[in-house]
């Protein structure tokens, strides 16, 4: 269950969604009775909202990130156990932090927002990274959220930044026979020298071990990391990439995400500053990074364009599904929400689309731009990244559908974006959330708003 920022305030809906109608074996619909409460779990109201939510696929334990807070609850949402996280004397400034280091700038009593939370199924553990200290993670057994381990004495082990409202995605890769990553993405706010927007770490079997969240790869000229150039911020001073979902799928790891670029609009000599969401894509196994491509992505109906990313999720198609778009029913699908327009992103319009994008249809597209830039067309058009424009290089080499790159032609940007199928779309409660999955062949999506609502 996804839910807005909004929704979350205090009160959490049971992941047992209730629905509006059911169908008999006869094909008749049944009413389910309206007054059935759905049951709730509310917190302490001064330690401020609900962050992130996961549910154990295996137990259906739910764990709650909130402010100073981790929750375990049961499927009905009573409270297991409860995990401490702060508030803890510190200063945004404060980089080393504190906690390795005397800092002369003054301390307050300062909360700890949950950033992230994931679980690691391999080690059985909870991975709960907050604001506090330049964002550190603790590793908290599942069975009880006690502390295995909190690395934080090496720089590698601040991994989110402070800002509050900043964004963090990971996403695990798990291996049978060897360590498992994580792969990380975050806003840096403003602090590219500190913090990598992308990186793989390594996720040891030891939590205390000292290679914890340490680079997959790291020498003098090479690293598993993308960083932001700071001459990119001479251009966009408050540029910044905001991750809004994150999964793998085969051979690859991808993010979804929303950034700011300059444009120039249609008769204008002057340049202003819009909002684009974009897809990116690296390797699994690719430690220098060299197969970093993003790709613009959007969605459009009845001449309406919706270009700001609000949600996401990874399903797969359904027979039903499949067949409408010439695809298989083991096919992934990704369900997205847009907004109207892409101009400022903290200022989304309330008229939003949900979208649907075959990942396929995206993997061709970006093997269709290697494909070409390899024979030496064009530039690698990825202006936050290289500032300006470099041509690409030509090279005599096949590129298939698992191509990782090479030291050359890399990271590469797609120039024209590709465009999902609009389902459904909303003009007046913006919808701000999406999870989908495959029901009796059928795909169903539940959709929050912005005003709380749920549509099936």
């Amino acid at each position: 269950l996804i839910m807005s920022p909004a929704m979350w305030k205090w009160t959490c809906l049971v992941s047992h969604l209730l629905l509006s109608t059911t169908v008999s074996p006869l094909g008749r619909q049944q009413p389910v009775h309206p007054k059935r409460p759905f049951i709730t779990f509310t917190g302490d109201q001064a330690e401020g909202n609900f962050n992130h939510l996961v549910v154990d696929e295996r137990t259906g334990h739910i764990y709650l990130g909130a402010v100073n807070r981790i929750y375990k609850l049961s499927t009905d949402l009573k409270v297991l156990v409860t995990h401490q996280t702060g508030p803890d004397e510190d200063n945004p400034k404060c980089y080393p932090p504190r906690i390795v280091q005397t800092c002369n700038e003054p301390l307050t009593p300062t909360n700890n927002i949950n950033k992230m939370l994931l679980i690691d199924y391999k080690e059985n553990r909870l991975i709960a990274c907050g604001s506090l200290y330049q964002g550190i993670c603790k590793l908290l057994r599942l069975d009880d959220l006690f502390k295995l381990g909190e690395p934080f004495h090496k720089k590698e082990h601040y991994l989110s930044g402070v800002n509050e409202s900043g964004s963090v995605f990971g996403v695990i890769v798990s291996y049978s026979n060897m360590d498992d990553k994580l792969f990380i993405a975050t806003a840096v706010d403003g602090k590219p020298e500190y913090f990598p927007t992308i990186s793989s770490r390594k996720l040891t079997k030891n939590s205390e071990a000292d290679g914890m969240f340490a680079y997959v790869f790291h020498d003098e000229f090479v690293a598993s990391m993308i960083k932001i150039p700071s001459d990119t911020f001479t251009i966009i001073p408050d540029f910044d990439i905001y991750y809004i979902y994150g999964f793998s799928s085969g051979n690859f790891v991808y993010f979804l995400t929303l950034q700011p670029e300059m444009i120039s609009p249609p008769g204008s000599t002057t340049k202003e500053q819009v909002y684009t969401s974009k897809l990116v894509r690296l390797c699994k196994e690719d430690t220098a990074f060299n197969s970093y491509v993003e790709v613009p992505i959007g969605c459009e109906k009845n001449g309406v364009e919706y270009r700001l990313l609000q949600a996401a999720y990874l399903s797969k198609a359904g027979a039903i599904l499949a067949r409408s778009l010439g695809v298989g029913p083991e096919d992934d699908i990704l369900f997205t929400v847009f907004s109207k327009g892409q101009k400022r992103k903290m200022k989304s319009l309330d008229e939003s689309a949900l979208c649907i994008f075959v990942l396929k249809k995206i993997n061709d597209r970006i093997k269709d731009r290697l494909q070409s830039c390899y024979r030496g067309e064009g530039t690698l058009d990825l202006a936050w990244l290289k500032v300006k424009d470099i041509p690409c290089s030509s090279a005599l080499l096949t590129i298939d559908d698992n191509f990782c790159g090479l030291d050359m032609n890399a990271p590469l940007g797609v120039s024209s974006m590709v465009r999902g199928l609009p389902i459904f779309t909303e003009d007046g409660d913006r919808m701000t959330s999406v999870i989908a999955y495959v029901y009796k062949n059928h795909s169903l999506a539940f959709v929050g708003t912005k005003s709380g609502k749920l549509k099936k």
